[in-house]
């Protein structure tokens, strides 16, 4: 009889195959792939719109392509957020897909500033649980997994409602989390989570992180590696751990779990699972005093000795965080998660070995039909901002080219139809047929007053830059954020800091300057040279107002699995925060 490790193995094998298959021949796959999408939604009032009463079922598939890219047009959230308030409102009629929407996904609406639905159905799911069976059988090949051990996951749903015509709507994660795809991913991978879906659900994410770090401890030995959706998830875990231990230490010493979780539910859920374990507390206390000592550095593979890697989304937003993620780490591998989209999945990073700064992702050609919008620089001589690029038509997947930039059109099974999804990647290179993507940023401007342009990766490399500074002191950057003020004149961009340790005065000031003078957008430096931009401001805010920013998502409805802290925003109660915790502003000098 095969063993159940044998027979991992051969899933492993079958799925790694099917990609290869896949991959081998992506023109023909993805025409495929649109053909089907169409068949499905052959009709549909979106459709009907552009492609009129087409038979599609009647037609050659490389002429169906053809006629579907030259006559329906590339789409922004906006050109469909009426379909989809119809849906959400109550109507039932064929208007993206035939098949029925019974389900919308939420947008945290940090990258957006607002939240927009987007529709889910089981093909999302579906998609989820192949991708992540797909990625985790690339990672065995690199770090193989004990059969019967788990995974310490930072996961958290958010709760789920219905919109006035009786749709469920809730974060992407919370619908996986509750499908019967995430209850195969349980069952049939070879690692178990820690938290039970009691602890995951609670809706409560302080005392759910406390639950997952408890169980964590509880099962440290056993635990093969650390996960959340995003760094930034497993970097809140920790730091919160830095100030919860003596609790945790408690609560595995007797076997009894702490008046902080109020949740019966979850209290029940994990008092089940634990028991007085004296010893394990006193190890645990131990190295605790010994980490501190360190400022906390290897906390990972000290806790739990046998965990292999820590696997998460690292990539665009969530670079801020890696520095503060290897410091906990230590020399335990970092592996980047997969690249998705509350839109679709994309690609899965079949390279676990690479360090997340130059992680690939090669693109599933079976989970939507995928265009490329191709990005010229003007001036390919300066690092000009992305809305300076020159926009050529769009291409197929099979037709992109190595080291050219792209924005990422999406045609998907859930009703979305040359849907331009605002990312903008860089073909490293291939797999068989499939390119493999580098993720470079999102296309939309965070910071302009006037003829400036920066994006969210120039923000955040001017900010890497001016908090090395911060080097010469005992602090570090916690997080941050952006605001451009227009109403005093000239405009100028704000800068906020939440900082942990102390740093005087002069550093800060020096930090201020460094980030005004590295801004490298052409029309930002004129504008300074010419004062009609003003002096960029260094914000300092208080310990804790970043937890403050996220509780406010949190109440708006998101999940803490993905959310991401905007790196900049007009939103009036989020600079209602930051301005009400600011305890220090500088003004920069570097431009006299």
């Amino acid at each position: 009889m095969e063993s159940a490790a044998g027979a991992e193995s051969n899933g492993e094998h079958e799925i790694i195959g099917w990609f290869e298959d896949v991959s081998e021949n992506t023109g023909y796959v993805q025409t495929q792939t649109l053909c089907r999408i169409l068949e499905l939604n052959s009709g549909v009032e979106y459709l009907k719109k552009w492609l009129g009463d087409i038979n599609v079922q009647e037609m050659e598939a490389s002429a169906l392509e053809s006629l579907y890219t030259s006559l329906v047009p590339l789409a922004s959230h906006a050109d469909l957020e009426t379909y989809i308030q119809r849906i959400a409102d109550g109507d039932t009629s064929p208007i993206l897909t035939n098949q029925p929407i019974t389900t919308l996904s939420l947008s945290s609406g940090t990258t957006e500033g607002r939240q927009k639905y987007v529709p889910f159905t089981r093909h999302s799911s579906q998609t989820t649980l192949q991708i992540f069976q797909l990625a985790a059988a690339y990672r065995s090949r690199v770090y193989p997994i004990t059969p019967g051990r788990r995974i310490l996951e930072f996961i958290y749903s958010s709760k789920q409602f219905k919109t006035k015509g009786g749709l469920i709507a809730g974060t992407a994660t919370t619908h996986y989390f509750a499908s019967e795809e995430f209850k195969i991913k349980q069952e049939k991978t070879k690692s178990f989570t820690c938290s039970p879906e009691e602890v995951i659900s609670s809706g409560d994410y302080k005392q759910s992180t406390y639950c997952h770090l408890l169980l964590g401890l509880h099962f440290h030995d056993e635990v093969e590696f650390i996960t959340s959706t995003f760094a930034y998830s497993i970097v809140q875990a920790f730091r919160a751990f830095e100030e919860l231990w003596r609790n945790i230490c408690s609560d595995i010493r007797e076997g009894i779990v702490s008046s902080r979780i109020s949740l019966p539910k979850v209290r029940k859920a994990v008092s089940d699972i634990i028991s007085p374990n004296p010893g394990l507390a006193s190890w645990i206390e131990a190295s605790c005093k010994e980490l501190e000592d360190k400022d906390w550095f290897g906390l990972i593979p000290k806790l739990w000795p046998n965990a292999k890697y820590v696997y998460s989304i690292m990539t665009g937003s969530m670079q801020p965080y890696l520095k503060k993620l290897r410091h906990y780490a230590g020399d335990l591998p970092l592996v980047s998660a997969d690249y998705g989209s509350t839109e679709s999945w994309i690609g899965a990073n079949i390279d676990p070995s690479s360090p997340p700064e130059n992680v690939t992702f090669a693109v599933i050609p079976t989970f939507s039909y995928f265009e490329f919008i191709p990005l010229y620089r003007h001036n390919q001589n300066c690092s000009s901002s992305i809305d300076d690029f020159i926009e050529d038509e769009p291409v197929p997947l099979s037709q992109v080219k190595i080291g050219q930039e792209y924005e990422i059109v999406l045609t998907t099974f859930t009703g979305l139809y040359r849907y331009r999804l605002g990312d903008v990647v860089e073909v490293a290179g291939f797999h068989k047929g499939t390119p493999k993507l580098n993720f470079i940023c999102r296309r939309k401007l965070i910071l302009t007053v006037n003829i400036d342009k920066n994006t969210e990766k120039d923000l955040q490399s001017v900010v890497e830059v001016g908090s090395q500074l911060l080097g010469k002191t005992k602090a570090e950057l916690v997080d941050f954020t952006s605001h451009a003020d227009l109403v005093k004149q000239p405009g100028h961009y704000i800068i906020y800091w939440e900082i942990k340790g102390e740093a005087d005065d002069k550093v800060l000031s020096e930090c201020c300057n460094e980030m005004d003078a590295c801004f490298v957008d052409q029309g930002y430096i004129v504008s300074r040279k010419t004062h009609s931009i003003g002096p960029l401001e260094l914000c300092i805010v208080e310990r804790g107002t970043f937890k403050k920013i996220l509780d406010h998502f949190i109440g708006k409805g998101a999940a803490l699995s993905q959310f991401k802290t905007p790196r900049c925003t007009a939103d009036e109660v989020l600079l209602r925060i930051l301005n009400v915790c600011t305890i220090k502003r500088f003004h920069s000098t570097a431009y006299g």
